[in-house]
């Protein structure tokens, strides 16, 4: 309770900073007295808020410690090499990780999100090689609104992975912002189906791509089913195929056995031969005959 009013978050704060103005508008050197003087003063402040502060800290620990020992209180202190820009509200803020929360402390209003109320986290938007994504903060009181952090730059998923991991906060990712709404409603009218039908894994983008890709297997298998048509293509080409070479093997047969009819050549040569034979002892009795007619003459 803050006077009368029931309060969650209260926020201790104190101005770093001096707001200055230069009166005489002109450019200074870096080796300019002045200057130097009013850098130093800045270091000497800067340190004595720490101090400050760091005695605020002990003094509520010892509060605490004294007359709430059971309540096992902290600090926690930011991680400023994990930190992001986001939009939370409506513009946007430099938002820094904790061991137990996400916060952002320089606007107003303030954020804070403890670890322990996150059930679930959807990354949003992540791929189409976008350079921001969203981040959707799921609650375990389902009767709370989904909180959003937009606009993150993507240099800063793997930072944001790796703290939701350190803290055991499931996440997933998806190419695409959700309508929170009607789901949260869906899962408080029936939460057992929802558990039934697989409670987040809704959310898992792997599977849906597994999924794609054995459905577009799948097609690509039926596309090669041949149809009717094709298979009374198939078997004609076939027949004619069959035909072609049966004709081929009878006109092989055919030449084979007109040269087992035929003569091999030396029967031929030997044909040849004698005929040639024949046709000189011929030549030699016709001439026999003038040489014996040209003697009757004489």
């Amino acid at each position: 309770m803050v006077g009368k009013k029931k309060t969650k978050d209260v926020q201790f704060y104190m101005e770093v900073m001096e707001a200055v103005q230069n009166l005489d508008g002109g450019r200074r050197n870096m080796y300019d007295p002045d200057e130097i003087e009013e850098e130093q003063r800045d270091r000497e402040r800067e340190k004595r808020i720490h101090k400050e502060f760091s005695g605020f800290c002990r003094k509520v620990q010892d509060i605490w410690e004294k007359d709430f020992p059971n309540l096992d209180l902290e600090f926690d202190s930011p991680y400023h090499d994990l930190a992001f820009d986001g939009v939370p509200f409506k513009s946007t803020v430099r938002i820094l990780p904790t061991a137990t929360c996400l916060v952002e402390l320089t606007e107003f209003p303030p954020l804070v999100v403890s670890a322990e109320d996150m059930e679930v986290i959807n990354l949003e938007r992540v791929g189409f090689h976008l350079k921001n994504f969203d981040m959707a903060i799921v609650f375990k009181d389902f009767t709370k609104d989904v909180h959003r952090i937009d606009q993150i730059p993507i240099q800063n998923l793997d930072n944001i992975k790796q703290w939701l991991a350190t803290l055991d906060i499931k996440y997933y990712e998806g190419k695409a912002n959700l309508n929170w709404k009607p789901l949260l409603k869906q899962i408080r009218e029936d939460p057992d189906e929802w558990l039934v039908s697989g409670g987040w894994e809704f959310l898992n983008n792997e599977i849906d791509d597994d999924e794609d890709e054995d459905g577009g297997g799948a097609e690509s298998e039926s596309d090669f089913e041949p149809s009717d048509s094709e298979d009374e293509s198939e078997s004609d080409e076939e027949s004619d195929t069959e035909s072609l070479v049966d004709s081929a093997d009878d006109d092989v047969s055919d030449d084979d056995d007109d040269e087992d009819d035929g003569m091999d050549w030396d029967e031929l040569e030997e044909e040849a031969m004698a005929a040639d034979e024949e046709a000189s002892e011929s030549d030699g009795k016709k001439r026999k005959r003038r040489a014996e007619v040209k003697k009757r003459r004489m």
